[in-house]
């Protein structure tokens, strides 16, 4: 049987073999930001369960923009080598690694969600924050400190380095993570940026941090390596970033020489009302690339073979990402091949489980 979730796609020099990637989940298990072999098996175990694309977690490029104090991180060049050897492991799979580098802003120094997930004080290992403008994320908590021209200029700095070093540990596609309440979004949202200087106000100033980093990290990133931007399509909360503004972002970022817009939404302000449900998130995938032409990737309660190859046949998007379900199976792949009767290469040393 045909199956259009199991078609290749290729974005520029890459072919994914399927239209199935892994989305980037925070594992709060690094130390220092040093990648260790939980990283290694879980990654690597969705790239033999049948995956086509694997992103690492939310990787930060400076200690100050962990979300936790477990998070992975690229900021120096000892962080490289562990990820080297577990990208060879997922391409030895024939699938394709990739990263999200990240700045968590004032969602940072917090702790992991085992360990209630609250911020941190100094005493508990946390540090000070940063953000567009000098507002909690929380009414209970600190304020960050609002980023003055130089912290700025830190910041896409630390992008360009962390591509440099991601480059060397072998990652094939890149995403910069402009989503979910960081601090990119923090900046692009009118909700948490209340700057009255070049990086506030207008939209064409809230998304210039983005637009900074999308160049600085291409200044890195080999041209023929596929590079995606992960976006909140909408706040979830009046007065925020929504839907238009995201259309126009991704119209920018397709001229800018961006190849796929990772389609979220929401994690910026704590009373957001999300209706959730499956595909709650699809609509704005096909929105996104059925008015700009970009490539897009659909996420968010999408839960079996048959409703992700509705997206993908249909034309709602061009990629399905898979998160929580593909932490309850990681044989996510091989399973959905199952489902669809998609006849698949299967890890030799599985195949006799193949019928």
């Amino acid at each position: 049987m045909s199956s259009k979730l199991f078609s290749p796609l290729t974005i520029k020099s890459i072919t994914l073999k399927n239209r199935i990637a892994i989305s980037p989940m925070c594992q709060y298990s690094a130390q220092d930001g040093f990648a260790n072999d939980w990283h290694l098996v879980h990654l690597g175990s969705r790239a033999s369960g049948g995956a086509g694309l694997i992103i690492q977690e939310a990787t930060s490029v400076s200690p100050e923009g962990r979300i936790s104090p477990e998070d992975l991180g690229l900021w120096k060049d000892e962080q490289i080598e562990k990820m080297q050897q577990i990208n060879q492991f997922i391409i030895g799979q024939k699938s394709v690694p990739g990263i999200q580098l990240a700045h968590a802003g004032r969602k940072a120094s917090s702790a992991s969600p085992w360990n209630g997930g609250r911020k941190l004080k100094a005493t508990q290992g946390g540090w000070d924050t940063v953000a567009p403008s000098a507002v909690a994320y929380h009414h209970t908590e600190n304020a960050p400190v609002a980023l003055d021209e130089e912290g700025i200029q830190k910041v896409v700095s630390d992008f360009k380095s962390a591509t440099k070093r991601a480059v060397q540990a072998g990652f094939q596609v890149m995403e910069i993570h402009a989503a979910h309440g960081y601090l990119l979004h923090q900046f692009l949202s009118p909700l948490s940026n209340f700057r009255t200087d070049a990086y506030g106000g207008s939209f064409e100033n809230r998304i210039r941090l983005t637009l900074d980093v999308v160049d600085a990290v291409q200044s890195e990133w080999p041209e023929n390596l596929p590079l995606f931007v992960r976006i909140s399509a909408t706040d979830w909360a009046e007065g925020g970033w929504n839907a238009e503004e995201s259309v126009q972002l991704s119209k920018i970022l397709k001229e800018k020489g961006v190849d796929l817009i990772d389609v979220s939404s929401g994690g910026l302000v704590s009373h957001q009302q999300i209706p959730l449900g499956p595909n709650y998130q699809v609509p704005f995938a096909e929105r996104i690339k059925n008015e700009t032409g970009i490539l897009t990737g659909a996420v968010g309660l999408i839960t079996d073979a048959a409703q992700a190859e509705e997206i993908v046949a249909s034309g709602k998007a061009d990629l399905v990402l898979f998160a929580r379900e593909s932490l309850r199976n990681p044989n996510l792949g091989l399973t959905f091949a199952h489902d669809l009767q998609a006849d698949i290469e299967w890890p030799k040393q599985y195949e006799r489980a193949k019928k």
